[in-house]
């Protein structure tokens, strides 16, 4: 699973946004805010990683249980699927 083209990462002070930018913005003209775990996911999906490979990330870069990340991903993904900034 990957992110659409167009879907940017930015750190503005303390905070993470993704911004759609060109033809991206034609159907999401807003901004999500992440904190610093959705940033690492993004970072992750922008390079194209299954579910499973982003959960594994997940727990072992913040020594969370598979579980609790599995539902913190599928609650992430349904987010980036509103936005249409999955492929």
């Amino acid at each position: 699973m990957k992110t659409k083209e167009g879907f940017i990462l930015r750190k503005v002070g303390a905070q993470y946004v993704v911004a759609a930018t060109g033809k991206a913005s034609e159907n999401f003209n807003g901004m999500m805010r992440l904190n610093e775990t959705g940033a690492f996911a993004f970072r992750l999906m922008q390079a194209g990683v299954t579910e499973d490979e982003l959960v594994a990330r997940i727990v072992a870069e913040y020594d969370v249980d598979e579980d609790t990340a599995r539902a913190d991903v599928a609650r992430f993904l349904a987010a980036l699927g509103e936005a249409d900034a999955l492929e």
